[in-house]
Order: structure tokens, then C-alpha cells, then sequence
């Protein structure tokens, strides 16, 4: 299990927006079912932080950023079909 690199992830939302609240109920769904004990999610609102937003060019939300392992990736949506978001984030091999 040691050679499975942690996944960190990085989502922005947009305050309690429900296409934002469904993206973290979803992300944190899908790393509880498949990234167990081997991930991190930091969630940053843009009404709290727009400059970070604006500095990492983030211009929709839900937009969801997988900082490691490399390469960067990035999703936008609501992360609600699961098999596309693992095959995007490189997970689909390992997902059954």
C-alpha cells in the first residue's frame, strides 16, 4: 500500500451553491470509496477568496484541481459521473 502516492486535491466552490455543494458530497464520495486513507481535499470558496481564485485562473465553479500526483488535472463540474472523473484523474484501473 506504501507505493500508492497520495492524492491531494484541491476544489473551488462557489459559497453553498448547490451545484457546489454537490461537487464536495460527490468528491468526498468518491475518495471514501476509492482513495481510502491515501488523500486530501482542500476546498476554497471564491465569494471568501477571489484572489485566489483569480491567481490560480479559476474562472467556473465547481472546479475541481488534482495537484498530485502529476500531472495537474483539472475537472469542472459537479464530479457527478463517477467513472469519467476516475478516468480523468487516472483511476480508472484501479476503480474495480
Amino acid at each position: 500500500m506504501s507505493r500508492h502516492a497520495p492524492y491531494r486535491f484541491r476544489l473551488y466552490v462557489a459559497g453553498d451553491a448547490q451545484n457546489s455543494v454537490q461537487a464536495v458530497a460527490n468528491l468526498n464520495a468518491l475518495c471514501r470509496e476509492h482513495l481510502p486513507n491515501r488523500h486530501t481535499i482542500e476546498i476554497v470558496d471564491v465569494f471568501r477568496q477571489p484572489e485566489r481564485a483569480l491567481t490560480d485562473s479559476i474562472f467556473m465553479t465547481p472546479t475541481l484541481v488534482k495537484l498530485g500526483p502529476l500531472p495537474v488535472q483539472r475537472i469542472i463540474g459537479t464530479l457527478n459521473q463517477t467513472q469519467p472523473v476516475l478516468d480523468a484523474l487516472g483511476l480508472g484501473s484501479h476503480s474495480t
